[in-house]
């Protein structure tokens, strides 16, 4: 088969793709669809909730690489000009909602896959999973997988990268603060505000910066991006909750962060949701990134996170789409973006 097969193959799955919602944690339709035409290519899948896991020619004695892209999407915003889930062509464009995040890199790969595993000189192992709950960071995901999949030595991950290679990912930790007061009368000089216990606190979050900076990813950066505090005018709060984001870069890891911010605390708690989505990096040396460099790429670093933060093996993002149409009003991926993605795997694969 051609590879303007293979894409028009990739075409029609990701129309039928987009025409069952598979919003995060609800993406059953999604993964039966996918199942369904992977067994009808031969690719024998497995199911592991609502994650696709296929196999080609395995062997203990060879280096494996993943091939890993997700399945669900966030919900459509109210800005479409178009039905989400109703897929349509026009000109080169193909629209609906997960078309470019990550639907591309999905069936592109998928196709990758099922090219490679008809080759039998191929030197390494390779496994396609397509993952679940990765807009939510879920644990029914790859978190769920990667337990049950062999030694990996290094991945590609499809997101939307316009076919460069993102080689560092910033991490992500969200934190919950409280500041706790005494509620009183707002007449009477009584009580303890505590918005006003967390102002200091507060401040020293807005103006801190992290010393360590990185080539790729820049500066380690927090913000406040929640605050709820009070239940009506004349009552002085008692409580002051808020939330901060922090996005790591490759020097800072997210225990370490959250014991330094806590140092910092003069009248906040402070409480971590999860420490488990830290900044991933692949050395620029290694062989997949000298490769894409071969082939005439640019590396750089990303600023979203992805199931790269969980993976504990060296990975890249490489993806058709760009990163900028993700979670946006009409969606869409171009046709031509997915036969250039194909052609570029099996050239970096290959080589």
């Amino acid at each position: 088969m051609e590879i303007k097969k293979y894409t028009q193959d990739a075409v029609e799955l990701l129309e039928c793709l987009i025409t069952k919602p598979s919003i995060s944690r609800d993406e059953v339709l999604a993964a039966e669809v996918l199942q369904a035409q992977m067994e009808e290519w031969g690719l024998n899948p497995q199911r592991i909730g609502n994650n696709i896991v296929a196999y080609g020619h395995m062997d203990e004695n060879r280096e494996t690489l993943l091939l890993n892209a997700h399945i669900d999407t966030v919900k459509p915003v109210s800005t479409w000009t178009r039905d989400p889930y109703k897929p349509s062509i026009e000109d080169d464009r193909l629209y609906g909602l997960g078309a470019n995040d990550c639907g591309g890199g999905l069936v592109s790969l998928l196709q990758v896959f099922r090219i490679l595993s008809q080759e039998q000189d191929i030197p390494y192992n390779i496994i396609y999973v397509a993952s679940a709950e990765e807009e939510v960071s879920g644990q029914n995901g790859l978190s769920m997988v990667l337990p049950q999949l062999p030694h990996i030595d290094v991945a590609i991950v499809g997101e939307p990268t316009g076919m460069q290679p993102a080689i560092a990912e910033k991490g992500l930790m969200v934190i919950d603060g409280v500041a706790r007061g005494k509620s009183g009368h707002a007449a009477r000089n009584e009580g303890v505000n505590a918005i006003y216990e967390a102002l200091d606190d507060l401040v020293w979050l807005r103006d801190y910066r992290f010393k360590k900076e990185s080539r790729l990813l820049g500066p380690t950066k927090m913000s406040v991006t929640v605050i709820n505090s009070g239940t009506q005018h004349n009552v002085v709060p008692d409580e002051c909750h808020f939330i901060i984001d922090v996005r790591t870069n490759e020097f800072y890891q997210n225990e370490y962060l959250f014991a330094f911010l806590q140092k910092h605390m003069k009248k906040c708690e402070l409480k971590a949701r999860s420490f488990r989505l830290s900044s991933s990096h692949i050395p620029i040396g290694h062989p997949l990134v000298m490769r894409c460099i071969n082939m005439g790429m640019k590396p750089f670093g990303s600023p979203t996170l992805s199931d790269q933060a969980l993976m504990p093996f060296p990975s890249l993002k490489l993806g058709p789409g760009e990163s900028a149409r993700s979670h946006s009003a009409d969606e869409f991926i171009c046709i031509s973006e997915l036969e250039d993605a194909i052609r570029t795997y099996l050239k970096v694969i290959r080589g």
